[in-house]
């Protein structure tokens, strides 16, 4: 692995977990540690929209990134409840997830909202992390290549990506968020070599960077950073416990 100027992903998505002080008190731990992380770790934090100001102060000071858990397509106007990506931008936040698998099937995100989110973000200069990935009945069904591809032509549709601007994707089987069961590393590796094909002939000359997300764990973790096409992980609930979040540290740095 190590394709991309040698750096481990370790991508850590707060979802609703922490509240502002727990998020504080997380984010401060990790500032404090953060020089025995090494060049190797490209680590980010996604935290809640409530924290992400304070959390992305501490970080960034220690060179660490900071995102937005979601984003909405338009920089201002009446959309009670939203945050542009124009506004997170402003605050500091370098990275957003688009599409993330409880965005699609909990809130009803669609390949259309997906595709004018990765627009928004691009044009208030935040780095997308497009995330792809197919239901139990999908893949029981045979669709799961067809399921990725459908959404990654749909999200990339039209785009003209910066030269300069990482494209990261997320692989995340739905069937293994949260759920404890996580997708066979050999699994992950083929659906991401599938995934770096199709960004290729979508995107000319670019360079995917391929992170796994699904129940990814201390104990897991070093099955899918061992496979050549797995950049990183997205790590969810993990991500919010200092240990386990160390131990996957610890883990990819002895890689």
């Amino acid at each position: 692995m190590f394709t991309h100027n040698g750096k481990i992903y370790l991508f850590a998505n707060w979802k609703m977990y922490l509240d502002y002080d727990e998020s504080n008190i997380l984010a401060n731990a990790l500032a404090r540690g953060a020089k025995k992380f090494g060049d190797k770790i490209q680590m980010a934090i996604f935290p809640s929209a409530l924290s992400l100001y304070p959390v992305g102060q501490v970080l960034r000071d220690v060179g660490i990134g900071v995102g937005a858990q979601n984003v909405y397509w338009v920089d201002k106007g009446g959309y009670t409840g939203e945050v542009s990506a124009a506004m997170y931008r402003a605050v500091g936040c370098e990275y957003t997830l688009i599409g993330h698998s409880e965005r699609r099937h909990q809130f009803g995100e669609t390949d259309h909202d997906v595709r004018e989110k990765m627009k928004a973000a691009l044009a208030s200069g935040l780095t997308p992390v497009l995330c792809v990935g197919e239901t139990e009945q999908q893949r029981n069904t045979g669709k799961t290549e067809e399921v990725v591809e459908v959404q990654l032509r749909a999200a990339f549709d039209g785009l003209n990506w910066p030269k300069d601007k990482e494209l990261i994707v997320a692989y995340e089987p739905v069937w293994a968020i949260g759920a404890g069961v996580a997708c066979d590393p050999d699994e992950a590796m083929r659906m991401h070599e599938l995934i770096i094909k199709i960004c290729k002939n979508l995107i000319k000359n670019s360079d995917p960077v391929v992170l796994y997300g699904g129940s990814v764990r201390p104990n897991n973790v070093v099955g899918y950073l061992s496979q050549p096409a797995i950049d990183g992980v997205l790590v969810g609930a993990a991500s919010t416990k200092l240990d386990e979040w160390l131990e996957i540290i610890s883990a990819a740095q002895e890689l």
